[in-house]
């Protein structure tokens, strides 16, 4: 597996890098910056403390902690999160609890989420009168699993 340079700045020096927690794992743990507690329904914007500038040709997406959903009911609103190689500010999750009853507070430093670096294509959009036929057509949400 080939590794790709992600340029880094911390905006606060006791913020820990991005880790991957094991061998061949996709996503490097991202913590918070701050206190924050999520009542019931609540959402809040969740600084991670850390910039970075990705090569051309790269995308970070931003993905929930699957402990977290299953465990607290906490997620990413608008999982996951794109983050663009020309976008220069501090990463910031979209956290949602959707725990009926129990709020969650999470504590500067405790992973909140995972960053995914991945290579990109760029499309080129080709408009044309008709596209060509397939064996789905435009059947759409469910679609395959009917007789």
């Amino acid at each position: 597996m080939a590794n790709v340079q992600v340029l880094i700045t911390r905006l606060d020096p006791s913020i820990p890098l991005p880790k991957y927690a094991k061998g061949g794992d996709a996503g490097a743990d991202i913590v918070t910056r701050v206190d924050v507690t999520l009542q019931p329904g609540e959402r809040a914007l969740v600084p991670t403390g850390i910039s970075i500038a990705l090569p051309d040709g790269y995308v970070a997406l931003v993905h929930p902690r699957s402990g977290l959903a299953i465990k607290h009911g906490v997620t990413m609103v608008n999982a996951p999160g794109t983050v663009d190689a020309g976008f220069r500010g501090e990463l910031q999750c979209i956290m949602i609890n959707h725990d009926p009853k129990e709020a969650i507070t999470f504590h500067k430093g405790d992973r909140i989420a995972q960053l995914v670096i991945q290579k990109v294509e760029r499309a080129e959009f080709v408009e044309v009168e008709h596209l060509p036929g397939s064996t789905r057509a435009d059947n759409g949400f469910g679609s395959t699993g009917r007789q």
